[in-house]
């Protein structure tokens, strides 16, 4: 099966930079997660949670220094499950407590941050852990993609089912509640999604850079996009397309792909905001 797959991909994109296997997985893992990727980017930018991402992979290292401390084999096991409990407690603070959402994640951050660092830096063992911050893309491994496959098809059903109520939880909490919509148990529930996602991706694409991958994508979008639809194709077009150029960059010139893709990213945002000025 994996044969077919290479030799499917030679066939459709003929390009000497893929011509290594693990040049394919890294390309088959920008196909499956930069949908994904778009389409959390949309709501993550709508709710105003441009520091939740930048939070929950920070929490990375202190889940991994919680896992080391208990004996953990697995690092992405007690990352997951540190993910997952912040998540959920800065939904609930953001929906209790009278302070904005970005004070509640600034504080979750910065004491993840300096546990996690306080953890790990013992008898000066920080440096062994520092590949999470900058990650690899071509690390990608085939058990990578197909867990990529099921979390995207989650997500996927998630959205299909649950949108709306977003949507309209992200504009107003109270005419949300009118609706017998149960907020906080969607927020939680959205955060949890987000945070899988960015403990599974911070491997590949690093704790510096990940909170980038949801929030520019939303953000290029909204410079262009003129209703919902177009919103999301957008994003997750720009996603793709950063990704892919990316890549190929990153083969072109040497350099480290996450980094790469975040640039061309960044390139296409400041593009098409020069272009909404001219336009509008």
């Amino acid at each position: 099966m994996t044969e077919i797959l290479y030799n499917l991909i030679d066939f459709l994109f003929p390009f000497d930079f893929l011509s290594m296997e693990f040049m394919k997985n890294a390309f088959l893992g920008i196909l499956i997660a930069a949908p994904m990727l778009g389409l959390l980017s949309t709501m993550v930018v709508n709710q105003k949670m441009a520091f939740f991402s930048d939070a929950i992979g920070h929490s990375a290292l202190t889940g991994i220094g919680i896992g080391v401390l208990l004996g953990f084999s697995n690092h992405t096991l007690s990352m997951l499950i540190l993910a997952v409990i912040l998540g959920m407690l800065i939904a609930y603070f953001s929906y209790k407590h009278q302070e904005t959402t970005d004070t509640i994640i600034g504080i979750f951050s910065a004491g993840t941050v300096a546990l996690g660092t306080m953890l790990l830096s013992r008898n000066g063992n920080f440096n062994q852990y520092t590949h999470y911050l900058i990650g690899d893309l071509l690390s990608i491994q085939l058990e990578d993609l197909r867990i990529l496959i099921l979390v995207s098809i989650v997500v996927l059903v998630f959205w299909y089912f649950i949108f709306n109520d977003l949507v309209l939880t992200s504009l107003n909490v109270s005419l949300a509640n009118s609706r017998a919509i149960h907020t906080l148990r969607l927020q939680m529930f959205f955060t949890c999604i987000v945070a899988v996602v960015v403990v599974l991706c911070i491997p590949w694409i690093g704790v510096m850079l990940i909170n980038a991958f949801l929030i520019l994508p939303g953000a290029i979008s909204r410079n262009v996009a003129r209703n919902m639809r177009q919103y999301h194709l957008y994003s997750i077009f720009f996603a793709l397309f950063s990704g892919l150029v990316g890549l190929w960059l990153a083969y072109v010139l040497g350099t480290s792909a996450g980094a790469t893709i975040v640039v061309v990213m960044t390139i296409c945002y400041i593009a098409t905001s020069l272009v909404k000025r001219l336009t509008y």
